[in-house]
């Protein structure tokens, strides 16, 4: 039995999620091969997998869980590896990504929920940016650097990636 297909915005998290499950398993390789050091403490970012890959198993059962878990699991994620890595890794700015899909994941009926999601967003940087202590690896400044060149690059990669995804999928848009 064939299952009916998925809304436009639900079908972009759902590929979104799987772009990230496809990329992290690669995060702690990226890491060994330009850092050098701390592949240990890289692949502790692999706990979020299984959390990532709960969104298209839900997304049939429940579009808006879907869309709404996507944003608010990147949200921790990104926290906990800017525990991981240090404020001057630029782990954080992964949180744009996150606020872009809040952005462009909910209907319009579902406004509360994307303001909220906001919000948490945000507080979410500003206790990060603010209480961020020292990383849990003692990085060097050079390593530090590589990181932030390997984090910046993927957010712009993602944020891309999300902007060519969602293209289209509000239903006030009109295709040429």
């Amino acid at each position: 039995m064939r299952q009916p297909e998925l809304d436009p915005r639900t079908g972009a998290t759902v590929t979104i999620a799987w772009l990230i499950i496809g990329n992290k398993p690669f995060y702690p390789f990226y890491v060994w091969w330009l850092v050098g050091d701390g592949v240990g403490t890289s692949a502790i970012t692999l706990a979020a997998v299984p959390l990532f890959m709960a969104i298209p198993l839900m997304a049939r059962r429940s579009p808006f869980n879907a869309r709404l878990a996507l944003p608010m699991i990147g949200t921790v994620d990104t926290v906990c590896e800017s525990v991981l890595f240090g404020r001057a890794s630029a782990t954080l700015l992964f949180l744009a990504p996150c606020m872009a899909l809040t952005l462009v994941s909910f209907q319009s009926d579902e406004k509360w929920w994307q303001r909220g999601v906001a919000c948490f967003i945000f507080i979410c940087f500003a206790i990060c940016w603010w209480r961020l202590e020292e990383p849990v690896f003692p990085w060097t400044s050079n390593q530090i650097a590589t990181l932030l060149s390997i984090n910046v690059f993927a957010v712009a990669s993602l944020m891309t990636f999300i902007g060519i995804r969602y293209a289209g999928t509000s239903p006030e848009s009109t295709s040429f």
